[in-house]
């Protein structure tokens, strides 16, 4: 099978860890007699430093062109001073808007071997964590009208979140498929005690539900499914939500497993162009250290067969080797372990390569 992927690798650990999930994905093509034809188009500061801009008009285009787009990180404390309809962030929504990315799926698991790295304690994570959260991604206060204006002498800020059932409808049938798929619970998250958006929520979600009668959903509010996610996290399997909601607790799920550079992510439109990324920042700090984790970025990349094209074999096999490497005891320095070995971001991309 042929595939068009374009690579936003960005910037600080962007392009370190993006070379490794290329490497997995040409061990993938090696193997199962695929074709991956990667597109390089700046993003972010790189981007600003070269063309003024996040992202070009002709780079867009590439990525509107591509099977699916594979992105490393964005953004750093170089480009903090910029004014902020061109900061390095304004690029990812905008490939959002213009993709269609709508629905954003991002798994918590909790790998065996690293359940020690994990802050909560033993009897909480023992039997380990496995849920998903999928996140409203082009809706809500992030895009809805805002102004700042002065009133009787103060500057008063407004954001203004709106939802149409439409938009609730279609992000609601992504989670009920992909709790089909899994456990058959799904969790619908919202304020509807306060807020008007969240009552259409709620009343969207219940008439779908009348649709999957085999899937099990349960209403929570916001700010219960933020304790609940400390106290019990082992309780979820697939939970739903809008754009400001999901966006916080996906971030508090994700240090469940004690590690951020673990983590994948999967940005949908309603066809099969995705955007695949993991879900840590583009750490600066490190850039250029050969030290960052990949893993996250190597995941995203098994998403991206699982979701865009179709390749659940592949996608399982990168799984593997993954949970392979971390049984032989290898670490980057995030991860690290007592007993176990420390090796560098590339040598991580090689050691899953070759179990590939």
């Amino acid at each position: 099978m042929n595939k068009n992927i374009t690579v936003l690798r960005g910037d600080g650990i962007g392009p370190e860890i993006v070379a490794e999930a290329l490497k997995v994905l040409d061990r993938v093509c090696e193997k199962y007699g695929h074709t991956f034809t990667y597109t390089d188009v700046d993003i972010g500061g790189c981007s600003i430093d070269k063309y003024g801009v996040p992202i070009t008009d002709e780079g867009m285009a590439k990525c509107k062109a591509a099977d699916s787009v594979l992105l490393g990180a964005v953004g750093g404390p170089k480009w903090d001073s910029c004014p902020p309809a061109i900061r390095p962030e304004k690029a990812l929504l905008a490939v959002r808007k213009e993709l269609g990315l709508f629905a954003n799926l991002r798994p918590t698991k909790l790998f065996p071997q690293l359940a020690d790295s994990s802050p909560l304690k033993q009897e909480i994570v023992g039997n380990g964590i496995d849920l998903l959260i999928v996140r409203e991604l082009t809706g809500g206060v992030y895009f809805g009208p805002k102004k700042t204006e002065e009133v009787n002498g103060e500057l008063v800020a407004t954001d203004i979140m709106p939802y149409s059932e439409h938009e609730i409808e279609r992000i609601g049938r992504v989670a009920f498929e992909t709790a089909r798929k899994r456990g058959k619970r799904l969790a619908s998250v919202d304020k509807a005690n306060v807020l008007d958006t969240s009552r259409l929520w709620r009343k969207t979600m219940h008439r779908l539900a009348e649709e999957y009668p085999d899937v099990e959903l349960s209403d929570i509010l916001v700010d219960n499914t933020a304790m609940q996610l400390i106290k019990n996290p082992t309780q979820f399997d697939v939970l739903v939500t809008e754009n400001m909601f999901g966006d916080i607790l996906s971030d508090e799920a994700s240090m469940l497993t004690g590690s951020i550079g673990m983590m994948p992510s999967a940005s949908l439109s309603e066809g099969t162009l995705g955007m695949y990324e993991p879900i840590h920042g583009s750490a600066p700090d490190i850039a250029g250290l050969n030290i960052a984790n990949p893993l996250g970025t190597i995941l995203s990349g098994a998403m991206m067969l699982r979701y865009s094209f179709d390749m659940a074999e592949e996608a399982d096999t990168i799984e593997a080797a993954v949970n392979a490497v971390l049984d032989a005891g290898y670490r980057t320095g995030d991860i690290m372990q007592e007993g176990c070995t420390k090796v560098s971001c590339s040598d991580m991309g090689d050691l899953v390569a070759e179990r590939i």
